[in-house]
């Protein structure tokens, strides 16, 4: 009874806390509510078993794309996706290399002449190869140890110092060199994108070597070994590419910490010896003597089309300028089942909430005072294969992103009660933060720095794609001071959550779960959008971002 009170009266002061707020210049005074037991409602059928994860290219998609369009529809939002024969149509077509590695691979380590089998999904996890090959046969292939995998010119940083690593298996760390000391030239403990395993399979393809295995640790990698088992021994997906061989190994996949420590033991190295001297920039790469590695399988390797479903608010006066919400509706499908024999991913928070929430932001702008410029809520696929969707449409936007004012994205939002904060994905500045922060302040909530910058989470949603074309775009994060239980209530969620479900079965819809949080920050996210929507404003990064120069080389666009 206590903890019902203290929500309902916390989602009472929230709610007039937006509502009081005086419209300030190009703010409306509508303010939508948005309402707990729809929301609800909607994460509950996006994480049915019927909906079977929301894999990709499955059962699972048609119906979550049938759903998704049905309820847009429901809502009065328009379709702002393909044209075709003059109209748009619901979905942005999505092309994609579809691999999956056939029956269980072979995979194994020679030591001194001494073949160690390792198990798919237990000591190593090998993702299906996303160069187009039917097979992967790789023979006593040598191992070199590289340090975080990382060359940084601008930071006077290589890893690799000139070693020819073709033919061969390079074994990296995960995150940066900074993470554990907390000071040094990759931003402490805030992952940069050298830090992210996206980032480690690329160099390596640069450097030509024949596979990379990341060691995997739960606390740099900001994840259990679950995580990692699950979402790299399934299906893969990567957008088609000219060149797939110049950003992907032949082979990638991690191993765990115990079989790396063993690794070096036997090449008559030490683990942590070695990790420490990769911190630093006279870290030169190790080959384990008469250390192997081999793999053979073969694989289902094919095209295949996914959607993006795309539904739009004209602008009244500057149709052709638009604001985006995003949100991904995939997850993982049909996996490996858990201890308790479930198979099916449902993804209820990761990310049926985002999903649920651009639907009912759709409708508040559909049935709201028409914007002045047009605004698009857009669920991208395939973001948990690497950000697909989103990459797809930021490379090939059906609405320019130079006239484009922003992208606010929504993932895996806390379904629960209200919080007296909030956070972003990350830790970069922009004008649409600043924006955010104000109407934020307006409904109760302070603004917290991501209090886990090491887990590079602005690398890790679908606004990245848009950020790196210079797009403003931020990941809304749902906070963790809990109006009930404060920051040690919320941050024991938050460590549930990531070690109990994050990317396992157990994510599914609790009928415990009061969407009252979710509710009350919708509505400054409706506040965000709408002002930007009605005004000329054009926000930009901070001065010194990174992502600075690539939006101002597009300004005249914007005259």
């Amino acid at each position: 009874m206590k903890t019902l009170l203290a929500t309902a009266i916390a989602l009472a002061i929230s709610t007039a806390a937006i509502a009081a707020d005086p419209p300030a210049a190009g703010k409306s005074a509508y303010a939508p509510t948005f309402d707990p037991k729809r929301l609800s409602a909607e994460v509950k059928t996006l994480a049915s078993d019927e909906f079977e994860g929301r894999g990709p290219a499955t059962p699972g998609e048609t119906k979550t794309v049938a759903y998704v369009i049905e309820q847009m529809k429901g809502a009065g939002l328009s379709p702002g996706g393909d044209l075709k024969d003059g109209k748009r149509e619901w979905t942005q077509a999505v092309p994609l290399l579809r691999a999956e590695i056939k029956g269980a691979p072979k995979l194994s380590l020679d030591v001194g002449g001494k073949v160690q089998s390792l198990t798919q999904g237990s000591e190593i996890a090998v993702r299906a190869p996303l160069d187009g090959a039917k097979s992967v046969d790789i023979a006593k292939a040598p191992l070199v140890f590289c340090g975080y995998g990382v060359t940084a010119p601008e930071r006077k940083w290589d890893d690799f110092k000139g070693i020819d690593l073709k033919g061969k298996i390079a074994v990296v760390l995960i995150n940066d060199p900074d993470f554990e000391t907390g000071v040094g030239d990759f931003g402490g403990k805030a992952m940069t994108y050298y830090g992210r395993w996206t980032y480690k399979y690329e160099e390596a393809a640069r450097r030509g070597a024949a596979g990379l295995l990341i060691v995997h640790e739960t606390d740099p990698a900001s994840y259990g070994w679950a995580t990692v088992k699950n979402s790299n021994t399934n299906t893969m997906f990567d957008v088609v590419r000219d060149n797939p061989s110049a950003t992907h190994p032949k082979l990638e996949g991690w191993i765990q910490r115990d079989l790396a420590v063993s690794l070096l033991k036997n090449a008559g190295l030490d683990f942590d010896k070695l990790k420490k001297e990769a911190q630093t920039r006279e870290f030169k790469p190790v080959t384990l003597k008469n250390t192997t590695f081999s793999a053979s399988y073969q694989v289902d390797s094919s095209v295949i089309t996914s959607q993006n479903i795309v539904g739009r608010v004209e602008g009244a006066k500057h149709p052709d300028e638009t604001v985006i919400y995003s949100a991904h509706w995939d997850h993982l499908g049909v996996g490996e089942p858990d201890a308790k024999g479930d198979k099916i991913y449902n993804g209820a928070v990761d990310n049926a909430t985002g999903t649920a929430a651009l639907i009912e932001l759709g409708r508040a702008f559909a049935q709201g005072p028409k914007p002045e410029r047009s605004v698009v809520f857009l669920n991208v696929t395939a973001e948990e294969k690497g950000l697909l969707g989103s990459e797809y449409y930021a490379s090939k936007p059906l609405y320019p992103i130079a006239k484009t004012v922003a992208d606010i994205n929504m993932d895996a939002l806390d379904p629960n009660g209200p919080a007296k904060n909030w956070s972003q994905s990350g830790n970069a500045q922009s004008e649409l933060l600043d924006e955010a922060k104000t109407f934020a302040k307006a409904a109760g909530l302070s603004f917290t720095v991501d209090p886990h910058p090491e887990a590079g989470h602005f690398f890790r949603s679908d606004h990245f794609p848009f950020a790196k074309r210079g797009l403003p775009a931020f990941s809304w994060e749902s906070g963790n001071d809990l109006v009930d239980g404060g920051l040690e209530a919320g941050e024991k969620a938050r460590k549930d959550y990531v070690t109990n479900r994050y990317h396992q079965p157990a994510d599914e819809w609790q009928a415990s779960w009061a969407f009252t949080g979710m509710s009350h920050d919708l509505g400054v996210l409706y506040q965000l959008g709408n002002k930007l929507a009605n005004s000329r404003q054009w926000p930009n990064w901070s001065a010194d971002s990174e992502f600075r120069a690539t939006r101002d080389a597009t300004a005249n666009d914007r005259k």
